[in-house]
């Protein structure tokens, strides 16, 4: 993969002529995690599908940008809160869906090696039923990662995990995804503080730029830094709420 460039998304929404959000400038830093906050309906995953180029109830004005002026269309991978998983087929099929359903022969090299990286080398022949909740879902990280796509967009992709798992796969994800420019959006402002080079909080009037910890992501869940940006944002969300 080249390397990521930055990703802007300028413009206003509306839903049956009611607006969605304002007008908003939101920038993806170039090859960071870059994390989206806030109350549900001020249109969060409407600017992940504007970006994938995906069909919403919205109507659009603005635009969408890369960073090196290239089109953005064929370079976004797609991760959902649920996995989507195909349930009658197998862990390696999965993780190729995307060149099968381009009609190409998928990369059995990166194919086995995303498999390995991520701990499922053994359960490549099972289907999604016979898999663990955590491993269901590092299927559907594994076959994000099939598409190699410099832009990866998360619609809260490890919210029905529990702790230790969500912990776990953020960890992976966090690795396996350096050096892409990552939209994250998520209603949790701890999984925010780990893995936010940046941090912004959308309202129905506002993006409000958050100041993320000092040091590098994935952070320690008990780092003192990351736990009192998780609490200022915590805050934030609750007042915007109010």
């Amino acid at each position: 993969m080249t390397k990521a460039p930055s990703l802007t998304i300028s413009g206003a929404a509306k839903i049956r002529g009611a607006p969605l959000f304002g007008t908003l400038n939101l920038t993806l830093a170039a090859g960071q995690w870059n994390c989206l906050l806030g109350a549900s309906g001020v249109g969060k995953t409407t600017v992940l599908r504007l970006i994938a180029g995906l069909a919403t109830k919205a109507k659009f004005s603005g635009q969408i940008t890369a960073g090196d002026e290239q089109p953005i269309s064929g370079r976004v991978a797609y991760m959902a809160q649920n996995d989507l998983l195909l349930p009658w087929a197998t862990v390696t099929q999965n993780v190729s869906l995307g060149a099968r359903l381009r009609g190409e022969k998928p990369d059995s090299d990166r194919q086995d090696h995303l498999i390995k990286r991520m701990g499922l080398q053994d359960h490549r022949n099972k289907k999604p039923g016979a898999l663990s909740g955590g491993q269901r879902q590092r299927v559907a990280l594994a076959r994000t990662l099939m598409e190699d796509c410099p832009f990866v967009l998360l619609d809260e992709p490890f919210s029905a995990l529990d702790a230790r798992t969500r912990a776990d796969m953020q960890d992976l994800a966090s690795e396996a995804l350096q050096g892409r420019t990552v939209l994250l959006v998520t209603h949790d402002p701890g999984e925010a503080s780990r893995l936010g080079h940046s941090i912004t909080v959308m309202t129905e009037q506002r993006l409000i730029r958050f100041q993320p910890p000092n040091t590098l992501p994935p952070r320690n869940v008990d780092d003192l830094s990351t736990l009192e940006v998780q609490g200022a944002l915590l805050r934030l969300l609750r007042k915007d709420a109010a």
